[in-house]
């Protein structure tokens, strides 16, 4: 044989589950077998190696290193054949499909938008999740992610890139008008996000402009700083597509426009749409919607 020293594979199941819960119980429970069957398969397992992979106490089994160690290899060795096995698979992916996507985009942009995707693709059911830094689609649970690309992207993930990200300072256009008069004061209150902290840096090095401010606040979340500006507080750095409703509606003034910033959104797929036709329609609808981006109100 030509992996001598491999274990029994029925039982590697079995162990990573166990390794990662901590819990026969447990493990037996996602596999939907009895723990007797979780026991009996990871005794095969240490007979097979020789040694004892759980130190066993009345309330607890706790992995000894060598059985971490072996069961990162075999998560790592599970995860490359279930992606290989997707990538190759002819059977079509039923069911709702799971995405991921940033929170603020999510909330601003996104969510407002469903009605019309209920009625652009109604056999398409879509579970949304707030997530925000690298996908881990096995680990999330998730079938797509819309992501900024500030970040590595998984190389065997598919991806479509959406629009471009375009900032620019936003305010209520009463507090516009008072600053462009100089009633009140020449300088604005900055509102800084915990984020995103050098989105004004940003906005200051692309487009060569001074932004002084009378004061300056940080929140923790952009839709925080987003929904301060709509009340007056003071002025915001924004993403275009976050505020492109406000605009419209006039509840913000963007009085110098937006710049690219050199980063775009992408929908990522652990399958490719052409694989997945939940992944193919939400891609037709999300660029039919993503266009509109390209071009500022007026």
């Amino acid at each position: 044989m030509r992996w001598s020293s491999l274990p029994p594979l029925n039982s590697l199941l079995s162990f990573e589950a166990t390794v990662r819960h901590a819990s026969m119980t447990a493990a037996a429970k996602e596999l939907h077998v009895t723990h007797g069957a979780v026991s009996r398969q990871i005794q095969n397992l240490e007979r097979s190696l020789g040694t004892t992979l759980f130190e066993r106490h009345t309330r607890a089994l706790r992995p000894t290193p060598q059985a971490r160690q072996l069961a990162a290899v075999v998560r790592d060795a599970l995860d490359q054949i279930d992606a290989t096995a997707g990538q190759i698979s002819q059977r079509t992916p039923a069911g709702p499909l799971a995405l991921s996507c940033e929170p603020t985009l999510l909330m601003r942009w996104l969510i407002p938008r469903l009605p019309d995707l209920a009625v652009s693709v109604p056999d398409l059911t879509v579970h949304l999740s707030a997530g925000g830094g690298p996908v881990f689609f096995e680990r999330d649970g998730v079938d797509a992610a819309i992501r900024r690309d500030d970040f590595p992207f998984p190389e065997e993930a598919s991806r479509t890139r959406l629009f471009t990200e375009r900032i620019g300072p936003v305010c209520r256009p009463d507090l516009a008008a008072r600053l462009a008069r100089g009633d009140d004061r020449s300088q604005a209150d900055l509102l800084h996000t915990a984020t995103r902290p050098g989105a004004w840096d940003d906005w200051r090095r692309i487009t060569g402009r001074k932004a002084e401010p009378a004061t300056e606040q940080t929140l923790e979340h952009f839709y925080l700083t987003l929904q301060a500006a709509a009340a007056g507080v003071g002025v915001a750095i924004a993403p275009y597509a976050v505020v492109r409703d406000d605009l419209e509606r006039g509840q913000l003034v963007a009085p110098f426009g937006f710049v690219p910033d050199g980063t775009s959104y992408h929908l990522l797929s652990r399958r490719s749409p052409e694989q997945d036709a939940r992944v193919s329609q939400l891609r037709a609808w999300l660029k039919a919607q993503t266009s509109r981006l390209e071009t500022e109100p007026r």
